[in-house]
């Protein structure tokens, strides 16, 4: 049975877990930092982002999702094991995106899968000090060369 701190504490990081969410996809780039440590390590590469240290994947974040018109995440459950001042979290997530094309339709691009987020408690609340996304799986977006010439049949000889 949990007790009152360990219930605080699991509402503390579901705030935390929507703090992330509505500053990714309102573009406040600066309230990510409410999110992550000044160090934490982040790692997009599931999903063709990169993996880096936060300010530097903060920067990324900010140059390369205003190339989609909306964002929208939606986290589901997620497992909570608190060991002391560290807790270890695996989120569900389904995250579409829409491109805006100046001509033609709208694209829909999205991902689902799990946030792994190890967080810290700090002075200022909780903490990530590591989030890793995993892939489960993806519709839309762009597709790859190998796909694009497996659709279009073997190229002439």
């Amino acid at each position: 049975m949990l007790d009152l701190a360990q219930v605080s504490d699991r509402i503390e990081i579901g705030d935390l877990l929507t703090r992330y969410t509505r500053a990714v996809d309102g573009g406040d780039w600066d309230r990510l930092d409410e999110v992550f440590l000044p160090d934490a390590w982040i790692d997009y590469t599931a999903t063709g982002g990169i993996a880096g240290a936060f300010p530097e994947v903060k920067a990324w974040l900010a140059k390369m999702l205003p190339l989609f018109s909306r964002r929208q995440h939606v986290i589901a459950q997620s497992e909570v094991r608190l060991l002391g001042d560290t807790a270890f979290v695996v989120a569900y997530f389904i995250n579409p995106m829409v491109i805006t094309q100046p001509e033609g339709p709208e694209l829909l691009w999205e991902f689902g899968g799990y946030y792994h987020h190890e967080l810290v408690r700090t002075a200022q609340g909780w903490r990530s000090r590591e989030l890793v996304e995993e892939l489960v799986w993806r519709r839309g977006g762009p597709e790859s060369t190998a796909v694009r010439a497996a659709r279009s049949g073997p190229a002439p000889g």
